[in-house]
């Protein structure tokens, strides 16, 4: 019997003033019950909006009916049929402006939580002690390589090794996962969980090399030189961009592409990690989108008092997704909004002792339609901090730019790439952050399937 209750199951979180002071998941998952009665909601729509809303093309409805059956082991066969990640997609693709957004039910109530079934159901296959081994495909003879292990290598390197190809991985950092295991912080995105969904690849026969930095220990010409038919660029964006103001340079100052790392990957929350970070007590966080928000509430988890988000927006015009912000709103996260920093000041030693910043109004919408930030003649102040963030965003290290011919680049450096993956170099395909600068994990996955896609009919053509 359909459910016909208008808002979602509730998803269980740990206390707000608890989780502050932990490292921890924050969002506990539902329960086996709670999955079936979500589940129950579906309408099971003929039309399928829900999945023209799915950058991989899940198969929603179906795999929703086989939850609501209470058959979890077939939902996840559904799902994993075009999504080689569902446990991650679970907890940070924003299905609210995807896949729920085209929902029926969403519009005289709340969509169904596709993205917590989803997650429900991947952790559910992850937690089973007697769960099959995947399929290891056969091999077609083709080998591929892949540059980057973040969302878009990862689902271009399963799909391909699904289609027979022998795939290699080339990570930079010691640890595979990209962005999945330095940007996003445990509380949100369990490294456990990372490794549970690249190990599923391993076993499926994707070989993964670490501490290989294309573009320096080996180039995209000495891939093919080693045999490899075509290459698959999914390096990401993880230059990050500064304010160019004065003060950038003081003790105190981070990105939060530093600071992210540090924690995440380097476990400096840890006494037992010899990878300290200074101790902070007031924080300023520049910047408003995820990024942001994970920074402002790694912050509050080292031990700051009071951390400040600070935008020369409104609340409006908040970037971030909107679980976030509440999420960070109940944390203790402090919104300093429609101001902009200036400077950052320094004391005799060279320590941030503040940051400068200019009240702003909004004024006529700029050519992404949103209302342009205008200072406020006079207004300047000074917000009492000892360490900035800065959050601005990031762009494509120029690396590969630099070191590989034949390729074509957009103004913002990112590499130019059709539908499916193919760039101006024969047989060198790319996606992810690496072609659109920073977005989201889910718009990653799908330029990976994009590019495995193009790889299977690009080496289909040259037999």
């Amino acid at each position: 019997m359909a459910n016909m209750k208008m808002e979602k199951n509730p998803m269980p979180e740990q206390d707000p003033q608890v989780r502050n002071h932990n490292f921890d998941e924050v969002a506990l998952g539902y329960t086996p019950e709670m999955a079936i009665d979500e589940a129950k909601r579906c309408l099971n729509c003929h039309n399928m909006p829900c999945r023209s809303g799915c950058p991989v093309s899940v198969r929603i409805p179906e795999f929703i009916a086989k939850v609501a059956e209470g058959d979890f082991d077939a939902a996840y066969e559904i799902i994993t049929s075009t999504n080689s990640l569902p446990a991650v997609c679970g907890r940070v693709c924003p299905q609210e402006k995807q896949c729920e957004s085209k929902c029926v039910r969403g519009i005289k109530g709340e969509s169904v939580g596709i993205g917590r079934l989803e997650r429900f159901v991947a952790d559910y296959h992850m937690n089973k002690a007697d769960k099959p081994a995947p399929v290891v495909p056969e091999s077609n003879g083709h080998k591929i390589a892949v540059v980057g292990s973040g969302p878009s290598s990862l689902t271009c390197a399963g799909d391909l090794r699904k289609m027979g190809y022998d795939v290699t991985i080339f990570e930079a950092f010691h640890k595979a996962g990209g962005v999945l295991v330095y940007g996003i912080p445990q509380f949100r995105l369990p490294k456990e969980i990372v490794a549970a969904e690249i190990d599923n690849l391993k076993a499926m026969g994707v070989n993964i090399v670490t501490n290989a930095i294309i573009g320096k220990s080996e180039t995209v010409d000495e891939l093919f030189e080693d045999g490899f038919e075509a290459v698959f660029i999914g390096s990401g964006a993880g230059l990050p961009q500064f304010l160019h103001i004065p003060g950038e340079n003081l003790l105190g100052v981070y990105s939060a592409n530093e600071l992210l790392t540090r924690v995440n990957l380097m476990k400096a929350y840890r006494d037992d990690y010899d990878t300290p970070i200074k101790h902070f007590n007031r924080v300023a966080v520049v910047g408003a989108g995820n990024v942001a928000m994970d920074a402002s509430r790694v912050a509050k988890r080292l031990g700051a008092e009071h951390v400040y988000i600070t935008y020369r927006r409104g609340r409006d015009e908040l970037p971030a997704r909107k679980e976030e912000v509440e999420h960070a709103e109940a944390e203790g996260i402090e919104f300093n909004l429609l101001n902009n920093p200036v400077a950052i000041i320094g004391d005799e030693n060279g320590n941030v002792k503040g940051i400068e910043l200019v009240k702003q109004e909004l004024g006529e919408p700029d050519e992404k339609g949103r209302r342009k930030p205008v200072p406020v003649e006079g207004s300047n102040w000074v917000l009492d901090v000892d360490t900035v963030i800065i959050a601005i965003g990031t762009s494509p290290n120029p690396l590969i730019r630099n070191t590989t011919e034949g390729l074509t680049f957009t103004r913002k450096g990112g590499i130019e790439a059709g539908e499916n993956g193919q760039t101006a170099r024969e047989g060198v395909f790319a996606g992810g952050d690496a072609v659109t600068g920073a977005a989201t994990v889910i718009l990653a996955m799908g330029a990976g399937k994009a590019g495995a896609k193009g790889i299977d009919e690009y080496i289909k053509s040259k037999k």
